[in-house]
């Protein structure tokens, strides 16, 4: 039996889009002469809708969509569709989690997800019902198969022995004799996630002494990016068929076989970070209808990341950079900044600020006695280039791409209604570390970003002599603490991680505020990181 691995990109809530493009790799699946593809979690509605589901309307819709396509399916041909569906009991949460089993002529048969994330940027149990995995057993063709939703195959022990679950469900469903276990998932990507998946599909695939295929979503939503990456692992653990990793593919193998139309392949941890924001960036641009972006460029490492990433996303036609200098700005600063757009050939434009901090600062005096220099007039030029950034994106309907990182974003150092403006903060998740190797794989094949903006010292340039280090503890130190902190949840040790625990608590009205992040680790600041701004508390 040959089976498609259909790894789609859907638009959430673009369900008439969605059924089209499932057709599509349906009618490519029956050219390969596939019996049985199978497609991602929440194929047909996108995922993840969170509130969308408060709108029984859109459900409604996406129903309807599922009607007609099945109407559609190839002959002799079965597809495996993730759904949303309503919950008919009086009692309980509105709709399940569903996978349709669709074949042409025949009812469809459902299938509900049992166990429901609500960690981190999950919250699936404010709306979905809680299924039960022991009913989905399913034949077809003579070949037996067993369903699993996502989130059903993660109540394994980890490596330290915790679960989230108090007990597994896969240990309660009868251990039929089975040809195949499917996992349809919408599984968030970030650094290291791939380990974490071999781990449980070879313990569940060993569970059922069955060979499993785990196929996932690709794409980007909002600030969650899915890699995609769907494969297949048999009993021993050993990988037979591997997707294509963060875009569409359809992959087909032979169950008999094990034999695939794509090896597998492995990418370089840098250059999947690469991939990931590029498509974090470009799936926010197409899912919002927004085909240009723009950004300021300082002549420091941070924005010239940006700049390639978004240049890499869109195309350099697509993007616009604007130097903003000010009166600390060194001319170096102009220098490289043009220098990495000529090189990037994206547009560039230069809007001196001096001129409008002088008149604002006169007001602020005059007005207000604000005579003497200090943070009022550092946050001042911050302020006056979010207005100019924030007027193009106004007049140009661009979308503003921030350049914070995550290091900054973690102790405050950054300025509300200033740099933090904009849209899409593509690299929120990145230490410091991580931006400099990330710029420094961009010129692996040429000098891309200006050697000299990576090497030199890191500068908000908002007042004389100014220099990161003034205000903050080294990267390489500050660097490891945000990861022991933000993303490990460590207890705060020594003088530096005492400090930043101190930073977090009360910068936290700054992050609420802050553009959406494209998420790369285990934990970022955004969806998944609930921390209340009104507080008390204090380590």
């Amino acid at each position: 039996m040959r089976i498609g691995v259909a790894q789609i990109n859907p638009v959430l809530g673009d369900f008439k889009t969605n059924k089209e493009k499932i057709l599509r790799f349906l009618g490519e699946a029956a050219e390969k002469r596939c019996s049985l593809v199978v497609f991602p979690e929440c194929t047909l509605f996108g995922y993840h809708p969170f509130d969308l589901l408060e709108r029984r309307t859109l459900v409604d819709q996406q129903l309807k969509e599922l009607k007609d396509l099945h109407k559609k399916i190839p002959a002799e041909m079965a597809a495996l569709v993730g759904v949303i569906t309503p919950n008919p009991e009086k009692l309980g949460k509105p709709y399940y989690n569903t996978v349709a089993l669709l074949v042409r002529g025949k009812p469809i048969q459902y299938f509900h997800k049992t166990l429901l994330p609500t960690g981190d940027v999950f919250d699936e149990a404010r709306f979905i019902e809680c299924g039960d995995m022991k009913k989905n057993f399913f034949s077809w063709k003579g070949k037996k198969f067993f369903l699993t939703i996502c989130e059903d195959i993660w109540a394994w022990p980890d490596a330290r022995g915790k679960s989230l679950y108090k007990k597994n469900p896969l240990k309660a469903v009868e251990k039929k004799k089975i040809d195949l276990v499917i996992n349809m998932s919408a599984s968030p990507w970030h650094l290291g996630k791939m380990k974490k998946r071999v781990e449980v599909t070879r313990q569940t695939a060993a569970l059922f002494k069955a060979p499993l295929l785990y196929v996932n979503i690709t794409g980007a939503q909002d600030e969650i990016i899915f890699d995609g990456q769907s494969f297949l692992i048999d009993g021993k653990g050993k990988k037979h068929v591997s997707c294509l990793a963060f875009q569409e593919d359809l992959n087909v193998f032979d169950l008999n076989t094990r034999e695939s139309w794509t090896p597998p392949v492995s990418l370089d941890p840098i250059e999947e970070l690469r991939r990931g924001l590029v498509l974090g960036v470009r799936d926010f641009c197409a899912k919002t209808g927004l085909k240009k972006a723009h950004l300021g460029l300082s002549g420091g490492i941070d924005s010239a990341l940006v700049a390639c990433l978004a240049a890499d996303a869109l195309g350099p036609q697509n993007v616009s950079t604007f130097a903003m200098p000010g009166p600390f700005s060194a001319p170096e600063s102009l220098a490289l900044a043009q220098e990495l757009a000529k090189n990037l050939g994206v547009r560039f434009e230069s809007l001196e600020i001096g001129p409008l901090y002088q008149v604002v600062g006169k007001l602020l005096a005059d007005k207000l006695g604000i005579k003497e220099f200090g943070l009022v007039h550092e946050n001042l030029q911050s302020r006056l280039r979010g207005l100019l950034m924030m007027a193009i994106s106004n007049n140009e309907q661009s979308l503003l791409l921030t350049t914070g990182n995550k290091s900054e974003y973690a102790t405050g150092y950054a300025t509300l209604y200033g740099d933090m403006c904009g849209g899409l903060a593509p690299i929120g998740d990145l230490t410091k570390d991580q931006v400099y190797a990330l710029s420094k794989h961009y010129n692996l094949e040429g000098e891309l970003i200006p050697d000299a903006i990576i090497a030199r010292e890191p500068s908000a340039e908002l007042k004389p002599n100014q220099k990161d280090s003034d205000a903050l503890p080294e990267y390489e130190i500050l660097d490891q603490a945000v990861r022991h902190l933000v993303e490990e949840g460590k207890d705060a040790k020594g003088q530096t991680e005492r400090w930043l625990m101190s930073q977090l608590f009360k910068t936290e009205f700054k992050r609420w505020q802050a553009a959406p992040i494209l998420k790369v680790s285990a934990h970022a600041f955004g969806r998944g990181r609930r921390f209340p701004v009104a507080h008390r508390a204090h380590e």
